[in-house]
């Protein structure tokens, strides 16, 4: 198996290569919004073939792009029109649902593209020499010296990752280019022996993430700070929004990557300590959790608080933190998989009753009704996770091929998705929380 990060790369360049960067990069972006234009003007389609046919000579002659380069432009178009396109057809079906009344106006001109950025191909517009990195310009191509992570930097120079496509990225704030660049890595060929630590991870928004592992040890970091941060930019932004002013608006973009920033640092930060060497760390499935967690308030206005809870649902960035720790996985020799995330937080770990009821008002702590067990909630859940990753690594060890789904394949071969998920469901019914789970064993 195969896993591709990104390496950040800080260009250290001279004033004269800063200047040829500066020069082809404002040469893509005009390119990119001229052939927006076009895109725009052809009935918004979003065909990278159809831009190229129309374009691709215009971009050459006009903004004096490599070839590669002007391919490249199409591409980056196609696919932003793509996005729209899947925006407006969503933003159809919520308004026959009666989630909203708004109609969405990407698509009402063409996008405009602002940032400094570059798509590369390894090979043809940049690639690695002994000197550093070989980057093509609009007056041939430039050696320049580059810094980053030490981990990154020996992945490259000892040919153990494999460069895929790069970016050329600007930074206004302290006039530095960086290349972003995709590195693909083998994933270590594991064994279920291999794994000899086991752990469960529950992610929330009281609580980033809790973590447990079948020896009990347990880690809590905690979202409070966070939420208050967001609630801080959130201000700002209302605050800057009421003047509208340009000034306000450059103000807005610059908080906007400011508190993007921000996320990805605590989720960084915390993917770091839960990525432990020789783990296998289960995760919890969280596909359109927010459509079955957010039901329709079909004629009904939502309240100021329902209207706070719901932006900071749509703030959680889980899916980027779970990515954080899948990633960083990989490089500790370790392994991250998911499993169903269904009643982890409202099943007891002792008994196994599962109820709404286990969970009073929906607060931190849970009390299961059947047998009287307390615990903090969160860590309810971790512990629910942990056990199930734990029968992932037995149906391995036993079958010889990894799959999150732990059930018998033979048994569940012709029959639905559905079927085979309540299989496994009733399969984890039957775990349970005690002091032999901590040696290895699920009863």
């Amino acid at each position: 198996m195969k896993q591709v990060i990104t390496a950040k790369l800080k260009l250290n360049l001279s004033k004269e290569q800063k200047s040829l960067l500066r020069e082809v990069s404002l040469a893509y972006r005009d390119a990119l919004n001229y052939v927006s234009q076009v895109a725009f003007d052809k009935s918004r389609t979003s065909s990278a073939n159809k831009l190229q046919k129309l374009t691709y000579y215009d971009i050459r002659d006009e903004f004096r792009l490599p070839a590669q380069m002007a391919c490249n432009v199409c591409r980056q178009v196609g696919a932003t029109y793509r996005t729209l396109w899947t925006k407006v057809k969503q933003n159809s079906q919520h308004r026959k649902q009666g989630k909203t009344k708004k109609r969405y106006k990407g698509l009402d001109k063409a996008p405009h593209f602002g940032s400094r950025t570059c798509n590369l191909n390894y090979g043809r517009d940049f690639s690695f020499v002994k000197e550093g990195v070989s980057i093509v310009t609009l007056q041939g191509r430039i050696k320049v010296s580059y810094s980053g992570y030490q981990k990154h930097l020996d992945l490259i120079k000892s040919g153990q990752a494999k460069a895929k496509g790069a970016k050329i990225y600007y930074t206004p704030s302290n006039k530095t280019y960086y290349l972003l660049v995709g590195l693909e890595i083998e994933k270590p060929d594991i064994q279920p022996t291999d794994l000899r630590r086991i752990s469960g991870v529950d992610v929330g928004q009281r609580y980033l993430a809790v973590e447990t592992d079948t020896q009990n040890q347990v880690s809590f970091y905690n979202g409070k700070p966070t939420i208050h941060k967001a609630n801080h930019y959130q201000r700002r932004r209302q605050s800057l929004q009421r003047k509208g002013t340009r000034s306000a608006k450059r103000r807005l973009r610059s908080l906007s990557r400011r508190e993007r920033r921000f996320r990805a640092d605590i989720n960084h930060q915390v993917a770091k300590k839960v990525a432990k060497p020789n783990s296998l760390i289960g995760l919890e499935n969280l596909t359109h959790i927010r459509d079955r967690t957010n039901p329709s308030r079909k004629g009904k206005k939502a309240s100021k608080k329902q209207r706070r809870a719901n932006r900071e649902q749509t703030s959680w960035s889980f899916a980027e933190l779970q990515s954080f720790i899948d990633y960083k996985a990989v490089l500790n020799d370790s392994l991250a998989i998911k499993v169903d995330a269904d009643y982890t937080s409202q099943s007891c770990p002792c008994c196994g009753h599962t109820s709404k009821k286990n969970r009073p008002n929906k607060g931190l702590t849970f009390h299961c009704e059947n047998c009287g067990f307390s615990l903090h909630a969160d860590l309810v859940g971790a512990r629910n996770v942990a056990m199930r990753t734990l029968l992932v690594r037995q149906d391995w060890a036993s079958t010889g091929s990894l799959s999150a789904c732990p059930s018998d394949s033979s048994e569940l071969s012709d029959v639905s998705s559905d079927e085979a998920k309540a299989a496994r469901l009733s399969r984890f019914a039957e775990l349970r929380w005690t002091a032999e789970t901590s040696q290895g064993a699920v009863i």
